[in-house]
């Protein structure tokens, strides 16, 4: 490299006035504190050791740099020169180049020396900390974005200021237009961002300083519901203040269906109990009433009077059996006969009875059946009185008239048969408990409908699936296991 290509560029043309070992301890210090951006606009082009006989040459990644016995002949080798580091530190070397150097020509002591490369040095700790702190900055964005449940970054009044890429994705827009909106916009749809919770989680949270949670749920454009749980934590700066905020939403729909079903089998259980007690307690005094209301009602010296309040409690007898053969029959096992079932024929036949009762509450029903539809495997009797039970549900709901649908179809590996209404819907705060046993919002039935529905159909094998809009009305679906074709031993194994 020539001496004129080297200097092209260079702001600083240094020469190096010290001993060896100060000179070596300067130079080496100087190259591993300076960043590049500082050494492209420094070049040292010799060095002068003053009072030494041997003048090694310097080396500067393969480039050679002169040096001489004295500063004199320093700078009168390389006039380009206009600065001078003094290394060593001497006062008399120091006054002495006060006099001596010329305007044009800067002087550097060694203590400014030591302090511009403190400053090189922080620089490059700066340049340092930021590329860690990129680092650790998108190392934080990518588990964040990576986390499978909705996360906003609040500031104190519960504005957005940030967000994980879930949001972004749900939403379909783009983040900026996301940011300073309230958080319960996003989370609960809310057009005016106005919180519909019982208790604000975000103000619970920053007025106990402490993370709070609520529970909301949302019907989607499909008509199901989906339960979510918020979870508001505030973050403290080193004076305390809640400066900021995360809040996180999490789809707990599977783990809420999976507690209702708990709950459902934890009150079977109860029922099962108490359907036992009642079958051994009641029973017996039912027995006798009926028995001695029977012989009364033969009695021909009785009047007409007394013949009909014996007849009513005889029909309230036979009302308090059935309801008693209804409950045991329903916390039993059905333990019934699994055959080959044709879906389609069974909803012809159905619906053929079922006929009646549609034209008597002004409900004109349609029936689209799948010429394609696979045969099931269920007892033909108890999906016959499920249909039943659904269609009865449908006209219920429709008591002005309306629409029924009943159809049949294939999913995947599923046969599906749903029976679908135009009624009144099902309100979202009692959606999840429809198929509770006992739980009826009509003044007359015992509210075992749907509860024995899905009973039949998860004994099965199957699964029951409810949509429901509104004002718009209710679809109901039966998803039931396909006959397999193999052989009966076979499927059985």
């Amino acid at each position: 490299m020539t001496r004129a290509s080297y200097l092209k560029d260079k702001r600083y043309i240094i020469g190096v006035i010290g001993d060896i070992p100060t000179l070596l301890t300067f130079w080496q210090m100087f190259k591993d504190q300076s960043n590049d951006e500082a050494l492209k606009e420094i070049g040292v082009v010799a060095a002068a050791l003053p009072g030494e006989s041997v003048l090694p040459e310097a080396d500067d990644s393969g480039r050679r740099i002169p040096t001489y016995a004295g500063y004199k002949t320093m700078l009168e080798k390389h006039p380009e020169i206009n600065m001078v580091i003094e290394a060593t530190g001497r006062p008399s070397l120091v006054y002495e180049l006060r006099n001596y150097l010329p305007p044009g020509i800067t002087l550097v002591e060694r203590n400014a020396v030591s302090f511009f490369i403190n400053l090189l040095t922080s620089d490059k700790i700066w340049v340092a900390c930021k590329l860690d702190l990129l680092h650790t900055q998108n190392m934080l964005k990518t588990i964040i974005d990576q986390i499978d449940q909705e996360v906003l970054f609040l500031d104190h009044e519960g504005r957005v200021v940030g967000m994980n890429k879930v949001v972004v994705d749900r939403l379909g827009v783009p983040k900026r237009e996301l940011l300073g909106r309230s958080y319960c916009e996003i989370f609960l749809d809310s057009s005016n961002g106005e919180c519909e919770f019982s208790q604000d989680p975000f103000d619970r949270a920053m007025a106990t300083r402490t993370p709070a949670e609520a529970l909301t749920s949302s019907v989607d454009e499909d008509g199901r519901v989906r339960y979510f749980r918020v979870y508001v934590t505030p973050i403290f700066d080193e004076d305390g203040a809640a400066n900021h905020v995360v809040a996180s939403r999490r789809d707990i729909t599977l783990r809420t269906s999976m507690e209702n079903r708990l709950q459902q089998a934890e009150k079977l259980a109860s029922i099962g109990e108490l359907s036992t007690y009642m079958a051994h307690e009641i029973r017996n005094p039912l027995f006798t009433i009926s028995g001695f209301a029977n012989s009364l009602m033969r009695y021909e010296g009785l009047d007409e009077k007394a013949r009909e309040k014996l007849a009513i409690i005889l029909d309230e007898s036979k009302r308090l059996d059935e309801i008693l053969k209804s409950l045991l029959n329903f916390t039993r096992p059905t333990g019934a006969e699994v055959r080959e079932v044709d879906l389609n024929q069974l909803v012809k036949a159905t619906m053929d009875v079922m006929q009646l009762p549609c034209s008597n509450e002004d409900v004109k029903a349609y029936i689209d059946l799948d010429p394609d539809m696979a045969k099931v495997r269920a007892n033909p009797d108890l999906i016959k009185q499920c249909l039943i039970n659904l269609v009865k549900n449908a006209l219920e709901a429709m008591e002005g008239g309306g629409k029924l649908f009943v159809t049949t179809s294939m999913q995947k590996n599923k046969a599906l048969l749903s029976v679908e209404d135009t009624g009144e819907g099902i309100p979202l705060d009692i959606r999840d408990k429809i198929f509770s046993p006992f739980f009826s919002t009509r003044d007359k039935g015992s509210g075992l409908g749907l509860a024995q529905t899905r009973k039949i159909v998860d004994e099965i094998g199957g699964k029951v699936d409810l949509i429901s809009v509104e004002n718009v009305g209710t679809k109901i679906t039966l998803s039931l296991p396909p006959l397999l074709a193999v052989a009966e031993d076979d499927e059985s194994e």
